[in-house]
């Protein structure tokens, strides 16, 4: 292992700071914006969602790291998505920025805008206002401000998501950290996922979107909570080049070292949001091995993570293999049955519940065990060949229904 990991999150790596504020846009009793900032203009890549109805943030962020030079600051808010908000949501996203233009002494095509809540409202551009001005002057690049910023982003997150580390690139020392939220409407495909990293690593702008777009397939679209792909999914990676390494411009030993840092970020956040799905009790994994194929194998792993009956059945700590095959069964690729091996396991122990498609004598009593942790996985092996792939979810529960059918209220 190449990286280190360490404490923090996007205020980890040189020259980022961060601040928050309780702006009043919905909630009441908490912080509900976040603002970061880099010293200097940042490389910017960026992935979001595949959704048709895509919210306005996404259109004017897709414009910055697709068309414009350079990215420096991001402003989020919690509360409002600002979704199917039409034009004059995406003019709130322009007013945003030039607000943060004005205060922090920098281009408004260099302010990138995130939004997560309820769809359909309009932002209170009063409130958005003063809430940035009120956290520039706030802008700190403590580990405490950005553990707070993590917090100020957080909708039915029950848990602030933050992760970094470092690694060695020329010579030099490269921090990468990061931060997202996401509990419901989690089914990327690039939850109201939002996702924002940053590096003082010197990596040219097409690196940095080829090793985000890649290692996005690995990591946050294989998360599952509830099969509804949000219209606000959005991952950032800023680069400031700070670290002061060779810049890396092509696919070499440094960008693979760079891309697994960012991989092992990625990772952990994306467990991070399974694990805190509105109303879970479990992190739930699925592991496909012996597959003839990686797609094969990541098609099989994310029909059981959203299968809500295999999803009922962890919650109930009950080891009812039937939905497991069940949902292989339907995924649309072909696999023999009667060669499949699965197997429970967590930290009470591993256990396997059947063999070529045919029930083992296990004890119910030790599955009960094991499928009652805190993380819980599902292997399968379908002995086809040898591609695999880890999907992740979490169980399905009364408080996911509860939480969402009053969403708005």
């Amino acid at each position: 292992m190449s990286f280190q990991i360490i404490e923090g999150g996007v205020t980890a790596a040189k020259g980022f700071g961060a601040a928050s504020t309780a702006a009043g846009i919905k909630y009441k009793d908490r912080q509900d914006m976040a603002l970061i900032f880099s010293e200097v203009p940042c490389a910017a890549a960026g992935t979001f969602t595949t959704n048709v109805v895509k919210a306005a943030p996404v259109k004017w962020d897709q414009d910055i790291v697709y068309n414009k030079p350079a990215a420096q600051a991001v402003v989020i808010n919690a509360g409002i998505a600002n979704a199917c908000t039409g034009a004059e949501g995406y003019g709130y996203c322009k007013e945003t920025a030039d607000v943060a233009a004005e205060v922090l002494g920098i281009s408004a095509d260099s302010v990138l805008v995130a939004s997560t809540g309820v769809i359909g409202m309009q932002l209170p551009m009063d409130r958005i206002g003063a809430g940035v001005k009120a956290m520039a002057p706030k802008l700190d690049g403590s580990l405490e401000s950005g553990t707070a910023a993590a917090k100020a982003i957080m909708t039915t997150d029950t848990k602030k998501k933050e992760a970094a580390v470092t690694v060695e690139l020329g010579g030099r020392r490269v921090t990468i950290g990061g931060m997202c939220k996401g509990s419901g409407m989690i089914h990327p495909n690039m939850c109201t996922m939002l996702g924002f990293i940053t590096t003082d690593a010197a990596i040219s702008r097409e690196m940095l979107q080829a090793a985000l777009s890649e290692d996005v397939k690995d990591t946050y679209n294989m998360v599952s909570v509830d099969g509804d792909t949000s219209t606000n999914d959005t991952v950032l990676l800023l680069a400031n080049g700070m670290a002061g390494n060779p810049e890396i411009t092509q696919k070499d030993q440094d960008y693979e070292a760079f891309k697994a840092a960012l991989h092992q970020v990625n990772e952990t956040l994306a467990k991070k949001i399974a694990g805190d799905g509105e109303g879970c009790t479990a992190l739930f994994e699925v592991k496909v091995v012996g597959a003839e194929s990686k797609e094969q194998a990541v098609t099989l792993a994310k029909s059981v993570i959203t299968s809500s009956l295999t999803k009922a059945a962890i919650f109930g700590h009950d080891a009812n293999w039937g939905r497991i095959l069940c949902a292989m069964g339907y995924s649309g690729v072909q696999f023999d049955p009667e060669q499949v091996d699965l197997f429970f396991k967590s930290k009470a122990g591993k256990l396997k519940i059947i063999e070529n498609g045919v029930a083992v004598d296990y004890s119910e009593e030790k599955a009960t065990e094991i499928l009652s942790q805190p993380e819980v996985t599902a292997v399968a092996d379908i002995k086809m060949g040898d591609a695999t792939a880890v999907a992740w979810g979490c169980d399905l529960t009364f408080e996911y229904v509860k939480i969402n059918a009053d969403y708005r209220s």
